[in-house]
């Protein structure tokens, strides 16, 4: 009734103008997901510096391995301070990482590659990263599933961008680290743009007609989690290693999709690295499926739903000789990897309430770091080890993603001494 005087009188609409910030995140995303772009580089890199495979690689996995430092800080610092100066700083931070990197000019300078794009733009990334699905989530309590899945869902396309348009800067010029500017540039205008706009809602802020479940599919709790409250429950380090081990299985097909494919189904190297471009937009668009559908199913029967899709699809992968069978089986494993950046945020919002979510999720990003380099690492070892086939690491990463189905179901919402548990209702026809 209020909500309605309001409008008689002519005030606007609480929610008016948060479909906007979707549209400020999504571009913030887009220019931050580049990092997934990486791969483009290994080859020239490697030709002019004469660098090693393992040696190249290594600004990408610093660069992941030092997001959580940014999302943790820049998590906490947000829940305080609003998204906007996080996000600005983070995002500047990554795109100026970014253009430094453009100074490295002999073979000896890989340590300045590895500070400036691994160290400053990974820090960045995480701290930019963080802020626009802690805000969503803010805004949008009634699609928050949905929301923080199309927030994610630019980070997983920005690969998809970037990836033709570094390719055609690299092939016209001969020093390599030189396309570093441009896209440095470029990425600071796009977060320039969308981050001026981020903010939280106003104090008391309400959707209009909406009600947090407190029974159903998608149930979120009522109480407001610190930090430290968080980090002192153990569905927190629960959720913290359903998406370790969501991470891990797929980055690990993630970091190897292009050699798998000419390996396991004989296709050539232009056919593979097509194939890895396809795939990328299924890594953005399991993060708004997933994320949508537990909204309506619930977050963890949505997480054994990824996590059983991926032990079925890599038990399968070293075997599907035919092209058109691996390609669908590792889209479903992209669709379930990308499925968990989707979903988590919001799990993590119905767990611990949204007004720290900055901090406590950010912490949770740990997950990507340790699961970007154990599942690649893990694979390659593997892989090695089995004289150069892709049947035994495969097969144990399906097996992980089968023990790891034992998480969710026992994963489920904190509650107070003497608060009710939320109750959980069989889906229905």
């Amino acid at each position: 009734m209020a909500t309605t005087a309001a409008r008689s009188r002519g005030n606007p609409p609480p929610t008016r103008g948060r479909w906007g910030l979707v549209v400020a995140a999504v571009l913030v995303q887009l220019a931050l997901g580049a990092v997934y772009a990486w791969s483009v580089f290994n080859k020239p890199l490697q030709a002019e510096f004469g660098w090693s495979k393992a040696e190249v690689v290594l600004p990408f996995e610093v660069a992941i391995g030092t997001i959580f430092i940014g999302s943790l800080v820049g998590g906490r610092i947000q829940d305080r301070r609003g998204p906007r100066p996080v996000a600005l700083g983070g995002g500047v931070l990554y795109a100026v990482g970014t253009m430094l990197a453009s100074l490295v000019s002999s073979s000896d300078q890989l340590w300045l590659l590895l500070l400036t794009y691994g160290v400053l733009g990974g820090i960045g990334l995480g701290a930019a990263y963080i802020t626009p699905i802690a805000m969503l989530s803010k805004w949008f309590p009634d699609k928050r599933g949905l929301i923080t899945g199309i927030a994610v869902a630019g980070f997983g396309f920005g690969a998809v961008i970037t990836a033709p348009v570094a390719k055609a800067l690299l092939a016209g010029t001969d020093h390599k680290t030189g396309v570093f500017l441009p896209l440095g540039i470029a990425y600071l205008v796009a977060v320039l743009l969308g981050a001026s706009f981020f903010r939280d809602p106003p104090a008391g802020y309400q959707v209009p007609g909406f009600t947090p479940a407190v029974g159903g599919r998608a149930v979120a709790g009522t109480r407001v989690y610190t930090f430290g409250e968080a980090l002192r429950t153990r569905q927190w380090y629960l959720l913290t290693l359903i998406l370790t081990l969501n991470v891990t299985c797929g980055i690990a097909l993630i970091s190897q999709a292009a050699d798998a494919a000419q390996a396991v189904a004989g296709v050539g190297a232009a056919t593979a690295a097509g194939l890895v471009g396809v795939l990328g937009l299924f890594n953005g668009g399991g993060r708004v499926a997933w994320a949508w559908l537990s909204d309506r199913i619930g977050r963890m029967p949505a997480f054994i739903g990824m996590l059983a899709l991926q032990g079925v699809c890599f038990l399968i992968l070293p075997h599907a000789s035919a092209f058109w069978l691996f390609a669908a089986l590792a889209a479903l494993v992209y669709l379930a990897y990308g499925g968990g950046f989707g979903t988590m945020p919001a799990t993590a919002a119905d767990y611990f309430g949204t007004p720290n979510a900055g901090a406590i999720y950010g912490a949770m990003i740990v997950a990507w770091s340790i699961g970007g380099v154990v599942g690649p690492l893990l694979t390659a070892l593997l892989y090695d080890a089995s004289g150069k086939s892709y049947t035994l690491p495969f097969t144990v990463i399906g097996i992980l993603a089968f023990v790891a189905l034992v998480l969710p179901p026992i994963t489920r919402l904190p509650t107070a001494p003497g608060e009710p548990r939320p109750h959980f209702q069989t889906p229905g026809p």
